[in-house]
């Protein structure tokens, strides 16, 4: 990971707080390339744990600017433009980028090209994110992650939970998805502006049928610039998952230490009767999947 951050702006900025680099990012929004890559989900498949480990790949370098910049600890992940920002613009998304210039100095550093990307998990899901990504950024590769469905659907629900933000217990909060979920997919779709929190926080199961919210994406991107992982083989062998990353993205890979599972809300908890009943209803869902992207699934 290279710092994308400009040099010479570093103490005044950080001073004047984040605001005042999304100013400085959209004034020379000209000078950033969009992005090489995106992770597009799954929310809470493990992307957080994995974008962090991309980003410690010597050729991968940070959206703009650098958590060391910022009050906070990590670098950004997520622009969350194509989905909920869209209307801020392509000057705005593009502030997020490093400049030409950043990326010709970390390419000095490391002695070979560079790439960036972002990762914002509801892209997979959002019913415009894909048209409005192929139509700006159409030679992105996509990376997605994707995670046992029942296990998500379930950790998905424990995560809204821990943050009482959900109400209902974990059958009850199923049985009333298809009545929050009625009629928001239209208004997304109707309105650029709309944001549905049901859409996006309250859509357990749907979430969880991957294979109808990647086809667009197959569609539009094709299957050559798209990489789906597994996320069981990814923390089963980081390292093979992240060399196949590497040879995705065109870098190298370096073997690096494991970093540590981030956002965790495991699926512990979740009743054998539950589970064999979601795994048999999504059982048709993953074997389109398979047929999709042409390989087996470790949890089917």
């Amino acid at each position: 990971m290279v710092d994308s951050t400009d040099r010479g702006l570093k103490a005044s900025l950080k001073r004047a707080g984040s605001g005042a680099f999304r100013v400085l990012g959209t004034a020379t929004a000209s000078r950033r390339p969009m992005p090489d890559f995106m992770l597009i989900g799954t929310k809470r498949g493990g992307t957080t744990s994995f974008y962090y480990d991309i980003l410690k790949e010597p050729q991968v370098i940070t959206l703009f600017p650098s958590a060391k910049y910022l009050p906070k600890s990590n670098e950004t992940k997520g622009v969350h433009f194509f989905d909920s920002n869209f209307g801020k613009g392509e000057r705005w998304y593009r502030s997020f980028m490093p400049t030409r210039a950043s990326r010709r100095r970390a390419e000095k550093i490391v002695g070979k090209p560079v790439v960036v990307g972002e990762a914002s998990p509801y892209y997979m899901f959002h019913p415009l994110a894909a048209e409005r990504a192929t139509a700006m950024v159409p030679d992105a590769k996509i990376l997605v992650l994707l995670r046992d469905p029942v296990m998500r659907t379930y950790s998905h629900w424990k995560e809204r939970r821990r943050s009482s933000a959900e109400p209902l217990e974990f059958e009850a909060a199923l049985a009333a998805e298809d009545s929050r979920l009625a009629g928001e997919k239209q208004k997304l779709r109707d309105d650029p502006t709309y944001y549905s929190y049901a859409h996006e926080q309250q859509s357990y199961l749907t979430q969880s049928r991957y294979v109808r919210h990647l086809r667009k994406w197959y569609e539009l991107y094709g299957a050559d610039r798209i990489l789906v992982v597994a996320s069981e083989d990814y923390y089963g062998e980081p390292d093979e998952v992240m060399r196949q990353v590497g040879e995705f993205l065109g870098i190298d890979h370096a073997t690096l230490p494991k970093g540590e599972h981030m956002n965790a809300a495991g699926g512990e908890g979740i009743s054998p009767e539950t589970r064999e009943r979601l795994t048999s209803e999504l059982a048709d869902d993953t074997a389109e999947l398979e047929a999709l992207i042409g390989r087996k699934l470790p949890w089917h």
